[in-house]
């Protein structure tokens, strides 16, 4: 099953024309997170292509654009692959993200203008009420963009740079942690200890949050890589 395109009931919809690369690829990318391409699958360009209604040029560049994202593996004679990352790999990139974010939420409480920190409080609010809802898509994609938003406004671009490419590779995991109620209650806690600190301009408290973030996700995927 790992080896093809995993099949369900519904089928995808055809993509309707928006930009067409940015529809694929993020109709790829939600089937990578949600586990409908699991690690490991080779991805049939006929057989997707078809699923989404495009052809093989455009949904071609969209694995591309994944690869370069570090979801996908462009490998000699099988094509695209979804990638599998090993428990070392994980956790190494955790450790990274955790040193990375501490130091976001430092230089945050000093660089953030109110503007931006309301913002933060918006997005924040608007996940817990997909957590309400309990799509954990939504809610996992604006989990995301809050993680994203405290790297920009450290305003040091290396910093995003690297934090915009480890967040990437991680998506399909990070999006495991909140399988079971408990966990995903537990992120949600932090998740409000986070907005609390930087409203605060508490950089200790901030970087401390989101340390500790990052240490647990470790504790809340390790079973189920």
């Amino acid at each position: 099953m790992e080896n093809n395109v995993r099949q369900r009931a519904e089928e995808p919809a055809p993509i309707t024309r928006r930009t067409l690369h940015d529809e694929i690829v993020t109709r790829v990318r939600d089937m990578i997170i949600e586990g409908r391409l699991a690690p490991g699958t080779r991805i049939h360009e006929g057989q997707l292509g078809q699923a989404l209604g495009v052809s093989r040029t455009p949904l071609r560049e969209a694995l591309k654009f994944l690869a370069s994202e570090g979801l996908i593996d462009l490998v000699p004679s099988r094509g695209a692959v979804v990638r599998r990352f090993t428990e070392k790999d994980v956790r190494d990139m955790l450790e990274v993200l955790a040193a990375l974010e501490a130091l976001a939420g430092r230089l945050a409480c000093i660089h953030a203008t109110d503007e931006e920190i309301a913002e933060l409080r918006a997005l924040h609010e608007a996940m817990i009420a997909q957590y309400a809802a309990r799509n954990r898509l939504e809610y996992f994609k604006l989990n995301q963009r809050i993680h994203s938003a405290f790297a920009l406004m450290s305003r040091n671009a290396v910093l995003v740079a690297t934090h915009d490419n480890i967040q990437a590779r991680l998506k399909r995991i990070r999006f495991l942690g909140n399988e079971t109620p408990e966990k995903w209650q537990s992120s949600i806690a932090e998740h409000e200890e986070m907005v609390a600190a930087l409203e605060r301009r508490d950089a200790d408290a901030l970087a401390d949050v989101l340390a500790r973030h990052m240490h647990n996700a470790w504790e809340r995927i390790r079973s189920v890589i």
